[in-house]
């Protein structure tokens, strides 16, 4: 399944109310480790199906990662049960993707 695109209008249901992890990756079309990471998100997305994939573009909803202190991006956010469970920055390898997920 495709990593699904967050907005403010389907964050809180996507991932605070989302009855299994999520992950987060926060983004922004410009960031050159964002382009390199997200080829990673996308195959992880196709592959795992007890965590939701997400992406936001903090151009678009720069509230949502103000609310989560996302100051530089790549950054992934780890939710479970609606609350923020472990933080990444920066691109990282398939392998470490998959083991921060499963922390």
């Amino acid at each position: 399944m495709a990593a699904l695109h967050l907005t403010e209008a389907n964050f809180e249901q996507e991932v605070l109310n989302a009855d299994i992890p999520v992950l987060v990756d926060f983004w922004a079309p410009w960031c050159g480790p964002c382009k390199m990471l997200s080829p990673v998100i996308d195959e992880i997305a196709d592959e795992v199906t007890d965590v939701k994939i997400c992406k936001v573009n903090t151009d678009e909803a720069d509230t949502i990662a103000f609310r989560y202190n996302v100051m530089s991006i790549p950054t992934l956010i780890l939710f479970k049960n609606g609350e923020v469970s472990a933080t990444s920055v920066g691109a990282k390898p398939k392998a470490e993707v998959l083991n921060f997920i499963r922390s």
